[in-house]
Order: C-alpha cells, then structure tokens, then sequence
C-alpha cells in the first residue's frame, strides 16, 4: 500500500513538538507584546521566556547522551476496575508528545468504562544505552500497540526494527509516522501495511504520482493532500483495507493534530477497533464514534494576540495589525523595520508556542513589525511569496528569521536548494535560519562542549546554508520534566538584535552606514599586516573603497593608492622615521574597556587584569587602524599566544586576551559599525574557544562579535574554514578566487635535461651520439640533485656506450618522468585583487586541468581519454608507464597534454579579446556559422588543434561533451561578483549561496563572489570517491610492500582534513575505511552512515590498522563521519579473525591488555582536539620561532590531538593521552593526502602541524622512523610519493622557481612574506619529519641571500618578511636540518643585524 519511499518528509508536517497547552487562558499573558511606560518604549522580555536553565547543570561529561529517562513517561493506571488494560509502547524523536500522551492517558483511565491503559515511551536516543534499550525490548514484548514517529537515525533505526520486527505479529497494531522506510514498512493496522502498499498497484500510490505529475508536490506534500482527499480514495478499496486504512489516515490526523483530546482519540479508535481483549469486551456496547480533527489552514499568517488564530489574507492580516495593534504597542507602522518570520505549524496546532511569541514579544519591543507564517507541509517557498509581499509585488520584509531550522523546501530529507536560493533571491533580503534544540535540553547542551548534536548539525544547519541561510542560532529548547519548548532568553534577544542590525542594512542611508574593514596580521609582526591566502590585500581594500564610494559610502579622504593605504595604518605618523609601531587609531582606558565589556573580568583567569602586555600602552588599551570618513580599516589583534610559547601546550584552548576583546568592543560600541567586513583568509575570531556548533552567550566568537553583522571575504578553495567562520562568528562569507595556476615549467638545469632529453629522442640509436648525450644528461640530473627521486648510475663507474640502449632508454624515461611533473605541476601565480576575474591566458592552465578530469555523473569523457583513444591506447596504462618511467610513455603522454593545451587554448582565444580578457565567451555549440561549418565537413578550432599536434584520428563527435563543458567553465572562470557580493551583504540584500572547494574538480565552485557553503555531510563519501580511494591505497600498499620486502604495514596513521574531504567528497574519509577492510553503506534515505566488514577472502589482504587524527575542522564539520570510522574499526577489532590477517584485531587485544580496557575501549582509532580547540600548535610554535626542541612539538602533538572519539559515547571528545600513544607506537607509516594544486604542503602550515612522523619515532620501542608518503591525487594521474620527493617537488616548483617568486615579488610587499612563508613552512617539515634534503635550503640562500640584486630587492620591499626570511635560515641552521659553509652563517648574521638597523631607522 503507501510506501514511504522518503519518509523524513516530516520533522514539520508530522509535529515537530507538540507540548500541548489548555486552550484556555493561552493567550492571557499575550495582550500587550510591546510595553510603554510614561510614553516611552520599553524593551521586554516577557516572563514566559525563562531565565537561563543552564548556568548550573547537573550534566557531566558534555556527551550527546540524554539525560533523561523513560520512567518519567510510563503511567500505569491507578485502579484497573476490572477493565482490560492496553499497553502502548512509543518511541519519538523528542519529548514533546510525552504531555500530550500521558495527558491523554490519565483521561482515558479516568473516564473510559471499557478500557484502561498503562503507557511507556522511548526518546530514540536513549536507545543507545544497554540498560534502556534492554527496557524497551521487555516493555515492546508485554505491549498490545506501538508507536513511531521521526526515526531518522540509522542506528537507532536498526534497533527499533529488530525490536518491533520480533514482535510484529503479536502486537495489536503498530503505528509508525515518517520515518525511514524500514521503519515505516512496520506498519500493521489490520490488513493495512505500508509493505504491500509499496509491492502492489495502489490507488493510494497512483494518487501520489499523479499529484507529483500535476504540481511538482513532494511526496511528504502529497500526504497531506491525501488527507484531505482521504474519503475520495477509499471509496476505490474493498472495505475492510478501506477501514483499515482509514483508521491509519485518521490515526495520522490526531498525530498531527497533537493536543490530549486528538491522542486520546486515537488511543480508543485503535483499541477499541483492534486490542481484542476490548474488543471482546465491548460486543453489545456502543463504540466511541471517531470525532473529526480541527485543523488550521495548511498555510496563513499567524500573530499570538489576533482576534483570529490565523489569516489567510495578507491585507486582512495587515489591516488589523497595523490600525489596532501597532499603535496599541507603540510601532510606527511607517518607520518601522519589518521582519518575516517563518513558524512550524505544529507549534501553533498544540499551543506550544512560547519560544515564538517570546521572539515575536522582543522584536515587537525594539519597535519592529512582525509577518509570522507557517505551511503545513515542508516547502514553505509558497507562503513565503504569498505573504512576504504586498498586492503590487513589493517585499515589504527586511529581514526573514526562519524558527523551524530546517532547509526552505523539503526539510530533513528531500531539498530543493535551487528552489529556495531562487525564491529568496527573488526577496532579496538577508535570511537567517535558526535552530531550536531537539535532541537535547538546555542543560545537555549547556554542558556538552560540541554544542549542538551532530545529527542536528547536520540537518538543520548544513542543509539550511546550502539554501544561502546565515546565522545558526540556538534559541529555544526542550524543557526537561514536561518535554515543553521553552525559549532561551539571552539568545532569543541576541538573535533579535542581531536581525534588525541586518534590516538596518537594507534601510539606513548609505551616507551613514559605518563600515569597519578588519585585516589581519599572522603572525604578529609588521611584515605581515594584510594576512590573507592568495589575497593582495591592500589592493583588494583599494578597490572595495573605490566601489564603497561610487555607492554613496562615506570613505572620507581615503587614499586611491595601494601604497598610500598601506602606510596610513603600518606607520604611525607621530614617528619621525619609519616606525615599527602601526598607527593608533583609539586608546581604550582600562575603565571604559571594563564598562563596555561585559565578560572582561572572565578573561582574568588567564591574562590578568586588564591592559596586560598586547595591544597595549602600558596604561591603555590600543586599537591599530586607521578611519577614513564612516569607514574603518582596522588590524585585529592575534591569538595572544606567541608571548608566552607554553601556552601552546594547553590541550584546550583559554579565551582571547584583553586587547582582542577591546577590538571588538570598539567596533561595535564606540566606533558603532554597522557592519564588519573580515578581509580574507583567515583571522583569529571563529576560532576563538567556544562550542563547536551552536553558541552559547559564554562562547568567545559570540562574545566578541555581538551584535555586529559580520560579512567575511573567504577563499573559495577553503570551505572547511569558511563553514566555521558562518557557524561560530555568525559571518555571512563572500567567495574570492585564488590566483589563476599556471603549469610550473623548468629553469636553469632542469630545462637544460629538457633539452638534453630531446635530443637524446632523436639521436637514441646512434651509437656514438646516443651515449654521450645519456652521460651528459646523468651528470645534470645530479648538479639539479634528481638523483634523490631516481636511481641514478654511479657517475665514475658508469659509461653509456658500454650500457644497452634499453637501458638508457629507461635512465632518460625516468628522468624525463620527474622533470615533466615538474614542468607540469600547477601553480598559483602571483595574488588575486579582488573583483578582478584572471585573463584568457590565466584561464586556459585551469582548464586544462577541468578537461583531463573523467566526469561519469555527467558523461563527460576527460579530453586526454579521448586523445589516447584515437591511437588505440587507454590513458590510465599511459599514465602507468609514464609514472614508471618507460620513455615511450612519458613522450606520448606529454604529446597528450601538449595536445589538449593547444586545444583549449584554440577555445579560448576565439572569445578572447584585443586586451587579453574573456568578455562574452563565443558559444560554437550555438554557433550557426560552426553548424554550417560542420556540415559542409569543417573540423572545430579545437580538433583541428588536436590534429595538427599528431592525433589525425581524434573523434570529434567524442570531443563535443568535454568542450561544451570546458565553454562552460570559461564562463565561469572569468565571470566575477566579489566586489558586488560584498556590497549586497553591506547594503542588506540575500546573497546566492555556492559551493566551496577546488574549482578543478568542480566548477559550480565558480563564479565567485557569493555565500559559499560545504556539503551535506551524509552525503560523503561518495561512490566515486570511494572508487577512487580504493586506486589509491592499493598503489599506497603496493609501495609499502615494494619498501618492505612484500610485508604489508601493519598500521598507518592518517591525517583527515575539512576542506580536503569537501573538495573530493571523502576521499580520505574512504582511504580510511578501504585500509580497514569495510565500506560505506547508504541507507534507505541514501544517506552514508552505516559500514560493513568487507570479508577477507574478498579483501585479498591483512586488515591495516589505522590511527587517524581529524583536524578541529573536519570534527566540527564531519563529526557524524568520526562516527562511521569508529564504528568501522571496531567492527574490524571485533571481528574473529587470524592476527596475522587482521592488525586492528592484534594491536586491539595488546592495547587492552597493557592499558586494563575492554577490546573495544581499546580500538579507538579516531583522534582529534578536545571541541572548540584547534590544530595542534606546532606550526604556531615553528611560525614564531618560540620552541626549544623538537621535544616541546610533540608533546605538544599528543597533549593537543589525544582527545579520542568514541561512538560508543557519542557527542564526548575524552582525552585518551595514554590510549593515543599506545596506538601510535605501532605505526610504520604516515600518510597525508594532497587533493588540489592551489594548496600544498609548503603552502600553509596544517600539513606539518599535524604530521606525527617524529612522533612516532619517539614512541616506537625500537626508535626507528616510520616511513613518510603523500597521496596527491591533483590530476587525473593520481600518485603516491614519500614525503620527501613531495617536499623535493614542491620546493623546485615554488620556492626555488623564478616563475613563482617573481610573480610573487610583482605584487609588492605581500609577496615577500608569501616567500618568507614558504621557506618557514619548508623547515617546519624538517622540524616534524625530517624529510627536508640540505640542497633546499642550499639553493634558496643562492636565489634569496647570495644574489645581492635579489636581496636588496627584498629588503627595500618588506624589510619585516625579509628579517623573518634571515631567521628562518640562521634557524634551520641552528636547529641542525641545514648544514652549510661558515660564510654563508657570517653573511646571514651581518644581514640580519643590517635589516634590524633598517627596521629600527637607524
């Protein structure tokens, strides 16, 4: 019959929370929402919002466990009377319905004659106790009737099934409302069962498909519809099925409806109809007659002090609020801001409604209009065009709150993104999406630090952002005792203000707005103010000023020149010289920082009183910046912690110091922004301690950000980062581009092999040539130090002319092999200034790299399959012979990529412009001229391309879906909104949300300039990542072994990032499980969040035991897929098999007899932070050069990184020092992936601070250093490298390469730091790893130190970077990773004192 096939239609139409409340009196302390004393308006927050229940709890722990218990929701009846008793057994997703059913309950035993009933119910998650699941097993047995509702959690799904399932046939009668499928499939109302209705021809689900044919309706919208339309359909069933089935619709309907009296209905109709101990009882007697529910609209306007309940019109609703109750309460209706909020309906069915008149009370008190509606399915798109507009088609909101949580159509399960991002498009005004609390009362969440529970994150707050929601909020949750939906005072008036700030925005003249800029400086030192990944800041700033002012902004006597911009707040202009002090823009006495700062005195415990020592006179407290008009352009204070390198030590994180929270209070308080602008990637604020999910009032980002509308220019290649900024500084962020890559080429000798190569194609036969040029090639390979990647011949005893010529063929294929990756290797070039989109030739490396990718989703052959093909070659066996070294292959396989270079650069150059740049990209595909063309037997530009490069055969038919889509991509790559994107947040407009992530693997990324957001976090990994990853750990295992004289390892430890796993939809995450030996399961819903043990036999090899250390961001974002891993593994541990074919088994049963634990206790492998805390500190220590020893890295690395999780205990991040090191102890290998070009491992320091390759070698009992690989799967060629030819490949494409420092150098002053980082990142891996060759060092002293014209060029251009530069050399040498000539330490040690003076103006 009616087969749920997406069931998680309805957290919203099945009653979220159904507290009931009497209808009498409901309203009674409703009637004057806005207060006016003597006049004057007054802001109220009513009684009905209760006082914080979470300043003291009785919580330990923080775990995502409930607290409560199912005993306070069993009623047993207190005097049978003889009648039969009927026990019903419930399980829901939260505690709302417990009043209404033990209110329904108690009146039943009270009044019935004919039966009494004892009642149980189950919260589902504390099903995941034994004790409590143990309960519900025996209470399930004993039961007549079992109800469900909103069983949504796999695992806990798994377990109400296997309950239900063994007592199926006994029970009375099973009712379960959406749910997942199998759930659903429990079902059994008589002859009525959702199995057979989704097996057999149904009317029921031929009304479905035709209401989805007719108006688009979901499935969970057609229900709804079926309900209205119930007695049409059943006429067409026999009629027992009809009864029975109209006993499950009318059973639904009083589950909706929710109040006492619609359940106590429910409870008789099915017992009287189906428990045949009441229905024996009851043969001559009358049964109650099913009474009709009272439904509301499906959709209306609804406000808590209407004389109706709701209205259906807008002008009615309008009418009566603006003449009567407007000027009742003090709102001037002309004036006034209006704020649309959007409601669930089954909140204001059950009267359980206080948390949203006490929003309503609050934004009604601060003189604000309020438009509250609702839709009884789960698109609310309709109701929002319908009502959020006036009869002309005017908006007449300025901002939207949405109270449900959950995404705009579709809710939990079944969204539509590009519906509601085009509907509030449409609206245009900033959207906010609240979250009230469901899974937890105020005191779980209080205590626990995550925050907000992982599978609430996960559908109300990532599906919500892919909509372009901002602003995840907590603002009300359940209360404990009765399950009712109480809000949350302090949030409810934060998200309050925080709303008409936004609607300022939109209304304020924009002569008047204040605007403060907030750049960045990390670390803290002149020489790196304007902080930024890939960003020329004070260029970008130049050029946001420039469009504030042609916009009407005030921007004062703002200078229109980058340099000028930069001396206004690097100098200060009270100094004589050049100071080394920025400018002062405010100095906060210490009294009006404690006045003005609430929480001032909470930052004592770790800095003492305030000023302290950062940002600070010595008596006050200093802001750096400098005003321009309503503009600000300000410097926000770093971490704090580089003054004193213990700190870094701490496991947890403490809070900001005095100087940083003074910042904020300026911006907010005393310089009054009506907006802050956060200028790149990325500051100190979203990563301030605090909960992980979900702030609460004591969390830092909240603190300090306040009530300021923060917007928040983010790299559109880091969405992991860019997620936590959104979720914990409330920012709305704007996408900017990184610099356009370009193929690294060769220099000095690695051309000149190049050339050597070449001629050595062509003279390979000649006896006497041949072996002379194969000698010359050997001895270049060893000047340009290759021989550390290939196995060269010993040059004194080696002659050519006496080797084969196979022989020589494979010493020039695999030299030919590492200089080609060399030369091919993708590289940003120069920074990006924002709102300026890259040239025709910047674009065209890009594309290359977007066409060799195979796109299956999209039946999208990549262009080098193709090209390989017309020669009757398959391009993954090129790419195996090329990565062998097996010269034909790499000669063929370079011909390819010649070939598809000149392809798309023939593409290109037709849209291409006289002044280099793409301004309509000429379509071919459309093109009637290229039609004809074709016709009359023309071959494209781009074949032609192709043809000429050596490949006659090529299939043009076979090219058309590849460049279609590279046109595509054209488009893309050089549209551009970031100037505008900025200036819609400022001026109060909703944003177009966009994907983040590599703009290789998947253009949507582009264009940039919008809201960016991750991914839905059940969705990883995908198919094709898990097919993926499998290619990548058996070349992984087939190294090792290679290494190993054919052992496998027995256990690896992985790193596992945010953004990496966004970008290739778990890749990494897969690489994981595939070691293990279990795969990713979908479940019905087709969300990932179950494994299964992958039989040996089918494996072919050992199970690898694995420890993986999750970065604070991939646990924030991904902490559902922590889960999976832990499940994975235990599920591994557990299973009984061979030690020798099992290592997680082995190291399992050795742990826990060592540590005096459990097996399973034991095999926790999945290792991160403790919440709110992130990285482990290493790369801060290395970036400020205040460590003493390798010693102080790794104990930071364990103190910071041992918090493991435990699905077991789910929510808790426990710190488990001993059980980590136990873990890492096995290890005999390290492993990182490298997933996209733009950021690589000397690029940023999160690749070495989490490396624990030195770690390892400290715990191993035998001292020995694991080896140390690297996955780059950056093109279509996906390969695996040991650290140290990663660490070789990145330093001669970038940090020795004069295509990337010069064009570093060519954007001024930030390019010298973006050198200076590159050379400290490189030290650091000889700080973690060891795997740093001396020539790196050597050779970037010859370019940067010994070349005096380069020196000079450095010093004169950032003389603070190019000191950082000196130390870092004069470092690496003392710390022992760099051994060199006593003249080169003289040389550096006079340049240091040199630029000191320089510095100090002397």
């Amino acid at each position: 019959m009616v087969y749920f096939k997406v069931a998680a239609c309805a957290f919203l139409a099945a009653g979220l929370t159904t507290a009931w409340q009497p209808s009498t009196g409901a309203f009674t302390s409703r009637n004057s929402l806005a207060i006016r004393t003597n006049g004057v308006q007054q802001r109220s927050t009513l009684s009905m919002v209760v006082t914080d229940p979470t300043s003291t709890s009785p919580m330990g722990g923080g775990g995502m466990f409930t607290a409560s218990n199912s005993e306070s929701r069993r009623v047993v009846p207190d005097d049978v009377r003889g009648r039969p008793v009927m026990k019903v057994v419930y399980v829901v997703l939260e505690s709302q319905y417990q009043s209404s059913l033990t209110a329904a309950v108690k009146r039943i035993n009270a009044g019935s004659d004919n039966m009494a009933v004892e009642c149980v119910g189950y919260l589902l998650e504390e099903l995941r106790g034994d004790e409590a699941y143990a309960q519900f097993k025996k209470d399930v047995e004993e039961a007549n009737i079992f109800i469900g509702s909103l069983i949504f959690v796999q695992e806990l799904a798994e377990k109400v099934v296997e309950v239900v399932q063994d007592n199926r046939e006994r029970l009375d009668a099973v009712l379960v409302f959406p749910s997942m499928p199998e759930v659903m499939r429990l079902n059994k109302v008589g002859s009525f069962t959702m199995k057979n209705l989704g097996q057999s021809k149904s009317v029921v689900a031929d009304f479905m498909k035709k209401k989805k044919q007719e108006d688009g309706s979901s499935f969970e919208e057609g229900m709804l519809k079926l309900l209205r339309t119930l007695p049409k359909v059943l006429k067409f069933l026999p009629s027992d099925k009809a009864a029975d089935a109209r006993t499950f619709m009318m059973s639904f309907q009083y589950w909706l409806g929710g109040s006492p009296e619609n359940i106590e209905s429910l409870l008789i109709m099915v017992g009287q109809d189906y428990v045949k101990e009441i229905t024996d009882g009851m043969v001559g007697k009358e049964k109650m007659k099913a009474v009709e529910p009272v439904l509301l609209p499906d959709k209306a306007i609804w406000h808590p002090v209407a004389p109706s309940i709701v209205f259906e019109n807008p002008e009615k609703y309008f009418e009566w609020y603006n003449t009567e109750f407007c000027p009742d309460a003090g709102i001037d209706v002309k004036t006034a801001p209006t704020v649309g909020i959007i409601l669930q309906k089954s909140h204001i069915n059950t009267k359980d409604d206080t948390h949203y008149v006490s929003l309503i009370s609050e934004l009604e008190s601060r003189g604000s209009r309020v438009v509250a509606i609702y839709s009884g399915g789960l698109d609310f798109s309709g109701p929002v065009e319908e009502y959020f507009y006036d009869a002309s088609g005017k908006a007449i909101v300025d901002t939207v709150i949405n109270l449900t949580g959950f995404a705009l159509v579709g809710g939990p399960a079944s969204q539509d993104h590009k519906k509601a991002a085009q509907v509030l498009k449409k609206l245009n005004r900033p959207y906010m999406c609240a979250v009230p609390l469901v899974f937890q009362s105020f005191e779980e969440w209080q205590s626990s630090e995550l925050g907000l529970h992982p599978i609430q994150v996960a559908l109300q707050v990532s599906l919500p952002e892919i909509d372009g929601a901002i602003e995840p909020i907590i603002y009300a949750g359940r209360e404990g005792a009765t399950g009712r939906t109480v809000p949350l005072a302090d949030r409810v008036n934060l998200l309050a203000d925080r709303s008409l700030k936004w609607a300022s925005l939109r209304t304020k003249p924009k002569s008047e707005k204040k605007i403060a800029i907030t750049i960045f400086s990390f670390p803290p030192d002149k020489g790196n103010v304007g902080t930024a990944a890939y960003l020329d800041v004070f260029n970008s700033i130049k050029a946001v000023l420039g469009q504030l002012r042609s916009e009407g902004y005030d921007v004062g006597n703002a200078p229109d020149d980058k340099e000028a911009i930069m001396k206004s707040i690097m100098d200060d202009p009270e100094a004589k010289i050049a100071s080394p002090d920025l400018n002062i823009a405010y100095r906060m006495s210490t009294e009006e920082y404690y006045e003005l700062t609430p929480y001032a005195t909470d930052l004592e415990e770790n800095w003492g009183p305030a000023p302290g020592n950062l940002n600070s006179d010595g008596q006050n407290l200093v802001v750096y910046g400098k005003q321009f008009g309503n503009v600000f352009i300000g410097v926000q204070p770093s971490f704090g912690y580089e003054g004193d390198p213990m700190r870094l030590l701490f496991a947890k994180s403490a809070s900001p110091h005095h100087g940083f929270a003074a910042y904020y209070t300026f911006l907010e308080k005393v310089f009054k922004a009506d907006a802050v602008l956060h200028f790149g990637t990325h500051g100190s604020l979203e990563f301030m301690p605090g909960k992980q999910v979900g702030m609460s009032g004591t969390c830092y980002p909240d603190r300090l950000i306040n009530t300021l509308p923060s917007a928040y220019l983010y790299a559109a290649n880091n969405p992991s980062e860019a997620t936590i900024a959104k979720r914990r500084s409330y920012s709305a962020t704007v996408s900017y581009l990184t610099p356009p890559a370009e193929n690294a080429g060769l220099y000095k000798g690695l051309k000149e092999l190049k050339e050597l190569i070449s001629s050595y194609q062509g003279l390979r036969e000649n006896e006497s040539r041949g072996p002379a040029i194969i000698n010359s090639i050997i001895g270049v390979a060893y000047t340009v130090n290759l021989d550390k990647d290939v196995d060269l011949p010993n040059m004194e005893s080696y002659s050519a002319k006496d080797d084969t010529l196979e022989n020589r063929d494979t010493i020039a294929g695999q030299i030919y092999s590492q200089i080609m990756q060399i030369e091919s290797r993708l590289l940003p070039c120069g920074l990006h200034t924002v709102g300026v989109p890259p040239t025709a030739e910047e674009a065209i490396a890009t594309l290359v790299n977007i066409a060799q990718l195979d796109r299956p989703e999209e039946s999208i052959e990549g262009l080098p399959r193709v090209i390989a093909s017309s020669i009757g070659r398959e391009i993954n066996e090129i790419y195996r012979g090329n990565n062998k070294g097996v010269l034909a292959d790499v000669e063929l396989n370079e011909k390819i990529v010649q070939a598809s270079r000149a392809a798309v650069r023939d593409l290109v150059e037709q849209s291409t412009g006289s002044d280099g740049r793409v301004k309509e990209v000429t379509t071919f595909f459309d093109d009637l001229g290229g039609m004809f063309g074709k016709m009359m037997g023309q071959k494209r530009p781009w074949t032609k391309a192709i043809i000429d490069a050596g490949f006659p055969d090529v299939n043009e038919d076979r090219l058309g879906p590849v460049f279609t889509y590279i046109e595509f991509c054209l488009k893309q790559v050089v549209a551009d909104n970031e100037l505008g994107g900025i200036m819609e947040l400022l001026n109060g407009e909703f944003l177009m949300p966009a994907p983040g992530g590599d703009p290789i693997r998947n253009p949507d990324v582009l264009p940039t300039g919008r809201n960016m957001h991750a991914l839905d976090p059940s969705s990883i990994p995908t198919a094709a990542a898990v097919e993926v990853s499998e290619q990548v750990v058996r070349k992984l295992l087939e190294k090792l072994k290679d290494e190993n004289d054919g052992l496998y390892p027995e256990s690896i430890a992985f790193t596992l990032w945010g953004t990496d796993n966004i970008k290739t939809y778990g890749e990494s995450l897969a690489q994981v499980l595939a070691l293990v030996g279990v795969r990713p399961v979908s479940d019905s819903l087709g969300r990932v969040n179950k494994v299964e043990l992958i039989p040996l036999e089918t494996l072919g090899r050992p199970r690898i035991d694995v420890v993986v250390s999750c970065s604070g961001v991939f646990r924030d974002l991904f902490i559902n897929q922590m889960n999976l891993m832990d499940r994975g593994i235990k599920l591994a541990a557990e299973a009984d098999e061979p030690d020798s074919m099992n290592f997680i088994r082995k190291h399992a049963k050795e742990q826990a007899k060592e540590l005096n634990v459990s097996l399973r206790e034991a095999a926790c492998r999945v290792f991160s932070n403790s919440a709110g805390s992130y990285s482990a500190n290493v790369g801060l220590a290395i970036e400020n050069g205040g460590w003493e020893d390798e010693g102080q890295l790794q104990e930071q690395f364990l103190t910071r990184k041992g918090f493991a999780f435990n699905a077991d205990k789910p929510g808790m991040m426990e710190q488990q020092a001993e059980l980590f090191k136990s873990a890492l102890k096995n290890v005999d290998v390290t492993f990182q992936n490298l997933d996209s070009s733009e950021i690589s491992i000397t690029d940023v320091s999160h690749y070495y601070d989490s490396d624990p390759t030195k770690v390892v070698q400290s715990l191993r009992t035998d001292g020995k250093k694991p080896l140390s690989m690297m996955a780059d799967t950056t093109t279509a060629n996906a390969q695996v490298r040991s650290l140290s030819e990663t660490v070789r490949l990145d330093a001669r494409t970038k940090l020795l390469n004069p295509k990337f420092y010069e064009g570093m150098l060519s954007t001024g002053y930030e390019g010298v730091r973006e050198i200076t980082k590159r050379l400290r990142n490189t030290m650091g891996w000889s700080a973690t790893a060891g795997e740093v060759d001396n020539f790196v060092f050597e050779d970037a002293n010859s370019v940067f130190i010994e070349d005096e014209a380069m020196q000079k060029r450095l010093l004169d251009t950032n003389p603070n970077a190019f000191r950082d530069m000196v130390t870092t050399f004069l470092e690496a040498n003392g710390r022992g990773y760099w051994d060199t000539s006593d003249d080169n330490i003289e040389r550096l040690q006079e340049l240091y004192a040199e630029v000191e003076d320089r510095i100090e103006g002397i």
